[in-house]
């Protein structure tokens, strides 16, 4: 089965469902005219990020805060366009998905850094104790959002693009790599080590999942509804921690001259909420295993 080219509508964020997608998937059928890869499209994506720090270093003018807005908008939009591409053009890798979160974390880090520099110029000497807290928890917090769509994707609609590899194969794998290939690869262990531990998804209840679909494959449908009516309004709810709100929370606390808000706002806003997300999984993974003993 062909994975479709956009992602799933059911669990889509608002501001990506209704302008940056739209304006991504135009452009997507352009760049596969012109042989662009979609690692290609991820740099570009990175590019603008980068020039968004330099905006946001000066954040004083309101003019450069602007800017920075745009340059980050931009860069969503390139986000949402390299992952489309990809499944046009049936050019999806491991590598692919790493770079595409290597060049998201670059671009907060430069914001970040754009930030820090020009806080610390201010004489705020803890910025950077305060950066650190709100980097650390920020990669964590975005780590989980995507396997939680990643695992809807693949165990709601049963897309392979959306696959969670296993971290026995990716080390058995890591044999006979090129220097480069298994500096990326030990950087993709320890990513989707990390999204497993700040999510609420344990092995044991991918297993059970796992083994329900390969023992009732005459109740595929069955079991992949239950799914996305069990996790698709969880999914919508861990949307908070998407980059689209990190995006609007920098440009209003820079707009009102305080982008210091903006930290504190991903250290003890969002921090809490991902807690509460977290047990809520573990809740809603109990509730599934109930239902599914129910059709099977």
């Amino acid at each position: 089965m062909t994975d479709p080219v956009k992602r799933t509508g059911e669990i889509e964020e608002y501001t990506n469902l209704y302008f940056i997608h739209p304006i991504s998937g135009w452009l997507v059928p352009k760049f596969a005219a012109k042989n662009i890869s979609p690692n290609m499209v991820s740099l570009t994506g990175m590019m603008f990020g980068i020039l968004a720090g330099f905006a946001y270093f000066n954040y004083h003018n309101p003019y450069m805060a602007v800017a920075g807005f745009i340059c980050m908008i931009l860069w969503h939009i390139m986000d949402g366009a390299d992952g489309q591409l990809a499944r046009l053009t049936k050019s999806y890798s491991e590598i692919g998905k790493v770079l595409d979160g290597v060049c998201d974390y670059v671009t907060f880090f430069s914001v970040y850094l754009g930030l820090g520099l020009a806080l610390s110029q201010q004489g705020y000497s803890e910025v950077w104790y305060i950066i650190l807290a709100a980097v650390v928890l920020h990669a964590i917090q975005s780590s989980a959002y995507e396997l939680q769509r990643g695992e809807y994707d693949y165990w709601g609609h049963g897309k392979q693009s959306a696959a969670l590899p296993e971290i026995s194969h990716m080390i058995a794998d890591l044999k006979g790599k090129s220097a480069l290939a298994f500096i990326m690869s030990q950087f993709h262990i320890g990513y989707v080590r990390m999204q497993r531990r700040s999510s609420g998804i344990n092995s044991a209840h991918r297993k059970s999942l796992r083994n329900a679909l390969q023992d009732n494959q005459d109740k595929t449908n069955e079991i992949r509804t239950l799914y996305r009516e069990t996790y698709a309004p969880a999914v919508n709810t861990w949307s908070v921690m998407c980059a689209n709100y990190r995006t609007i929370a920098i440009f209003i606390a820079c707009i009102a001259g305080q982008p210091i808000y903006f930290f504190w706002f991903e250290i003890a806003i969002l921090t809490p909420i991902l807690i509460v997300l977290i047990q809520k999984q573990r809740l809603l993974n109990q509730l599934f295993s109930i239902r599914l003993k129910e059709i099977i």
